[in-house]
């Protein structure tokens, strides 16, 4: 018997699973409300779904707490930008955007 056949057969106390394969995280899934929930925003546009995203967050078994990123706060309900998306209280370095999307900033 092999040492992989020993871990899942009869298991081993240095295993989380004790041999076995770990249930997939729902943060790890399309059911992951990290970036969407359906067709609305998540948590990482605009701070919706904290709870169901930090549950699945803090339940990777990596040993440490995992603190959750604050989420970006530029989200623009799928619309497409007619400007920058930027923080209002950070002044622009440039004018790249200038004439919209960027494809109309194209070199002529």
């Amino acid at each position: 018997m092999g040492l992989l056949d020993k871990l899942t057969i009869q298991g081993s106390v240095y295993s989380h699973e004790n041999g076995q394969t770990p249930p997939t995280n729902v943060g790890a899934t399309q059911q992951s409300k990290l970036h969407a929930n359906g067709n609305l925003p998540g948590y990482s546009l605009n701070g919706s779904e904290f709870g169901d995203v930090n549950d699945a967050y803090q339940a990777y078994n990596d040993g440490i707490t995992n603190f959750l990123p604050q989420p970006s706060l530029l989200d623009i309900n799928g619309a497409t930008p007619v400007g920058p998306l930027s923080d209002p209280n950070t002044p622009s370095i440039n004018n790249s955007f200038a004439n919209g999307q960027y494809l109309n900033n194209l070199p002529g």
